[in-house]
């Protein structure tokens, strides 16, 4: 894949009844897994909750791919969600000597690198 685009965290203010929040941005995982992280912001007071998987929202898509952040609940038109990408600070690829170059593999530790930075 490539990483055309520098956004890594997007806003959306509740209206009480929209649920599905688009992640326009790539991320690693799926699910459970996925490398995002989702911030409830009171706006009146500025109050910052961090939201649990399967508990409050659940992800669609990722895996290098864009996706889809779906509230258990739909957020108040009191509270912001703020969606981040939280790229995990892992390097997993290991290269062997006189191997095939693993191009898969290696773009894909690239593309952690940009993800991270």
């Amino acid at each position: 894949m490539t990483i055309s685009g520098t956004t890594t965290k997007l806003s959306y203010t509740g209206n009480g009844s929209t649920v599905a929040f688009a992640v326009t941005f790539p991320f690693f995982g799926t699910g459970a897994t996925a490398e995002i992280e989702v911030i409830e912001r009171t706006i009146s007071t500025g109050a910052e909750t961090t939201k649990t998987y399967s508990t409050h929202y659940t992800v669609t898509g990722g895996s290098g791919s864009t996706g889809t952040v779906v509230a258990g609940t739909a957020p108040a038109d009191t509270v912001q969600w703020h969606i981040r990408r939280k790229t995990a600070q892992t390097q997993g690829t290991d290269y062997v000597e006189n191997d095939e170059f693993p191009a898969d593999s290696h773009e894909e530790a690239l593309d952690r690198l940009t993800m991270i930075n």
